[in-house]
């Protein structure tokens, strides 16, 4: 048996809680320990989630030399500073995602990853997700021939606290779409044909508390195989179940219908029909991130979601926010 991966979380807030509940699924090959500024937070998540350490500080951790790997789980803006000061301490870095705020950033952490030799992995649990796996699949197969259009739909209603840092656009990057939406931008972007233009339209409605950040964005595209497609975010906007909505990929020879979040897959192709159901264990795809993730650490194959993976995203998120005038404030 290998020894077990010490992974330690630096940040103790709620996406470190359903990090931490899939990872020990995984069982005794991981070990997890917890940094915050506040130690008594960092001591709290230690016993809630069976972890080995807790540290007052994230410095606590980064020089803990039983430490192998640290999960960077606070907001964007300051992903760059703690990715760097990771990996100079010799860590594995799992960084939630978005990852940076700029390509810049990007190479940043990217020339930091080379020179140590450590591994990267960007936290998009989304590419991992069983659906996402099944839609891969299905285009690989050609079940609906030459794909034409593609539709996401990704619309519900989650407003934020007025104290949650996500009010904040200037420590969360951006607004809702940058922050969240990324992950169905990924999802778009990933199945194969690959998002070559972008263009990004976003309604301006009032801002009303709690929740004052922009949260609704359209996104028209083009692939390069030609195919064309549009992304519906919305954060604002009533749905069955919190978020249940259809999404499309339509091809010359059928169409692929599937409930966004992954409940279920119709495709109308190829053959007869077939109602498909990629799997509810891991629907989030956390479970597979990890295992990618000490796999490469363990000296397997650069993980899927590598920072050039992320950046291919970014670049296409950079596109989406050029065509979108800035709020007023």
């Amino acid at each position: 048996m290998p020894e077990p991966v010490h992974i330690a979380f630096l940040g103790c807030g709620f996406i470190t809680g359903v990090h931490s509940r899939h990872l020990r699924r995984l069982g005794s090959g991981v070990h997890r320990s917890y940094a915050s500024r506040d130690a008594a937070k960092a001591e709290a998540f230690r016993r809630r989630h069976a972890g080995q350490q807790s540290y007052g500080s994230y410095d606590g951790a980064l020089g803990d030399r039983d430490v192998d790997a640290v999960v960077i789980a606070v907001p964007p803006r300051l992903h760059l500073e703690l990715a760097q000061r990771a990996l100079a301490a010799g860590k594995h870095v799992l960084i939630e995602k978005p990852a940076c705020l700029t390509l810049a950033d990007y190479e940043q952490v990217r020339a930091a990853r080379d020179e140590s030799g450590r591994v990267v992995l960007v936290g998009e649990n989304d590419h991992y997700k069983p659906l996402a796996v099944c839609l891969r699949r299905l285009l690989r197969e050609g079940a609906i021939g030459e794909m034409l259009f593609a539709q996401f739909t990704t619309l519900a209603k989650r407003l934020k606290a007025a104290a949650d840092w996500r009010n904040d656009e200037a420590l969360a990057g951006g607004d809702a779409f940058f922050e969240e939406g990324i992950h169905w931008l990924h999802l778009a972007n990933s199945l194969g044909p690959a998002i070559t233009t972008a263009h990004g339209y976003r309604p301006e409605l009032p801002r009303r508390a709690p929740d004052t950040r922009g949260k609704s964005m359209l996104v028209a595209f083009r692939y390069d195989n030609h195919a064309v497609g549009t992304l519906y975010y919305s954060r604002e906007t009533p749905s069955l179940l919190r978020g249940l909505r259809l999404s499309k990929l339509i091809g010359r020879d059928g169409i692929i219908t599937f409930e966004s979040n992954g409940g279920f897959v119709l495709v109308r192709g190829r053959g007869m029909p077939r109602l498909l159901f990629p799997g509810m264990r891991d629907i989030r795809g956390y479970q597979a991130m990890y295992r990618d993730f000490i796999a490469a650490i363990r000296g397997g194959p650069p993980p899927q979601m590598s920072l050039e993976a992320a950046m291919a995203d970014h670049r296409v998120m950079d596109q989406v926010y050029a065509a979108v005038e800035p709020r007023e404030r």
